[in-house]
């Protein structure tokens, strides 16, 4: 009797735990239902990711959860040539409002002012660890969150920024380990961040001082964040300008964006431990490859491939000589090359899918190579898992704390962003995308 008694009372105990724990997770539904957590896109290289996709993705992006509000999304500027530690200051106070803060020792170390413009109108002034966000970064976007994920991890924000405050990152066509376009463009492999004289990246950094010198003229489309610099007219002489023209102090530094997508500085972010992924954090990422250049024997639409800037980009970088790098054992070189495996696959290559291991060197979406877009780190130790090449949408559960790589066959740097095209495969993406993020939300709920 006595143990039938106590039965009955470990069963009743149980079932009023699973009721509060039902009753909280459902009044934590209607909770996240009412506000789900924003969606905070950041541009690229010279990106205006805002203006060029408009509003018409998120018709998708909401399309799995049409008994839900529509999760806002929000367009964080941040300088277009400016370096990955300048963009992610910006991009944390562009988020939070206040005087972009540079760092004391990064200012004095790369010559300009600690800090940049005042943000009187944050995108996001709740933002915390109560209140994470999600992110999504195409190209140099994807570099600049895991850089202010590592800055928050340093606590270069103080009690103001926490890792966790980023509940998911997602990189599309992101140069995580450099690009060697960089180079083609005009940076020296042996001095980087050194220019030549003439190239295509020498005549762009004069643009953008022209711009600069101008900016308080200019529409905000053209917003260069380039405050701190003293660039414009309004705290520059000619003379000063034509000197920047002749030779340009920002351009030819290594806090500038050219210098970010070099190999060698992704090789040195790496050696400081940048990128590891966190705990809290769900990280995807999405490698886009045009499969369309000279070495590979499967052409599709040849015309309409040619007739492509990508197509002349993809080639001039599948034809890159990576043995120029100085220093010329860089380990991210190394780990593409290493043993024969491929980089995609670290443990086991799919069959049918195994070209060799110069396969990585050259394979590119015409922006940045497909080894680079995996994540931070090689895989060999990274942690990572690679889906298949048929494989395009996420199942099951989402973890955190591991990246998952999604193959985008036959497509280009811009076939998902910034622009916006319509396609089926677009289309697709952006549904996805935001079944997994609730996904992650409700995830979060349960924890």
């Amino acid at each position: 009797m006595m143990h039938f008694r106590l039965r009955r009372h470990l069963c009743s105990a149980l079932f009023s735990m699973d009721r509060s724990i039902a009753l909280e997770c459902v009044s934590g539904t209607k909770e996240m239902a009412d506000n789900p957590i924003p969606l905070v896109i950041v541009e690229g290289f010279l990106g205006s990711a805002g203006a060029a996709m408009g509003s018409k993705f998120t018709e998708y992006l909401d399309r799995g959860s049409k008994e839900y509000p529509s999760r806002r999304t929000l367009f964080a500027s941040v300088g277009p040539v400016s370096s990955l530690h300048d963009r992610a200051c910006e991009l944390f106070y562009t988020l939070l409002g206040g005087a972009v803060d540079y760092g004391e020792g990064h200012a004095e170390a790369h010559g300009h002012q600690r800090y940049g413009r005042v943000v009187d109108n944050a995108l996001y002034p709740s933002w915390s660890l109560d209140s994470p966000l999600h992110f999504l970064g195409h190209s140099m976007g994807g570099p600049t969150i895991v850089k202010l994920q590592s800055l928050m991890a340093a606590g270069f924000f103080g009690d103001r920024g926490h890792p966790d405050m980023v509940l998911s990152l997602t990189a599309v066509s992101a140069p995580f380990r450099g690009t060697q376009l960089v180079y083609a463009l005009g940076e020296r492999t042996d001095t980087a961040p050194a220019v030549r004289p003439f190239s295509a990246g020498a005549i762009l950094s004069r643009i953008i001082h022209v711009l600069s010198y101008l900016s308080p003229l200019l529409p905000a489309a053209l917003d260069l964040h380039a405050e701190s610099r003293c660039l414009s007219y309004r705290d520059a002489s000619l003379p000063c300008l034509w000197r920047q023209l002749c030779k340009s102090d920002w351009a030819q530094s290594r806090d500038a964006t050219p210098y970010d997508a070099t190999f060698q500085a992704a090789e040195e972010r790496e050696v400081d431990g940048e990128g590891q992924p966190h705990q809290r954090t769900f990280y995807r990422s999405y490698s886009a490859s045009l499969r369309h250049t000279e070495r590979d024997r499967s052409y599709r639409d040849f015309i309409a491939n040619i007739l492509s800037p990508l197509y002349i980009s993809s080639l001039i970088m599948s034809s890159f000589n990576f043995s120029v790098l100085q220093p010329t054992t860089l380990a991210i070189v190394a780990s593409v090359s290493s043993s024969g495996t491929e980089a995609r696959y670290p443990d086991r290559p799919p069959e049918n899918d195994s070209p060799g291991r110069e396969h990585y060197y050259w394979e590119n979406d015409g922006v940045v190579p497909v080894f680079s877009q995996f994540h931070p780190f090689g895989c060999s130790t990274a942690l990572c898992r690679h889906h298949s090449k048929r494989t395009h949408t996420v199942t099951g559960r989402p973890y955190p704390g591991i990246w998952c790589v999604y193959a985008l066959e036959d497509a280009s740097h811009f076939s998902i962003a910034p622009f916006w095209w319509g396609s089926r495969r677009q289309r697709a993406f952006w549904l996805e995308l935001g079944n997994w993020l609730w996904a992650i939300d409700h995830h979060r709920l349960i924890l």
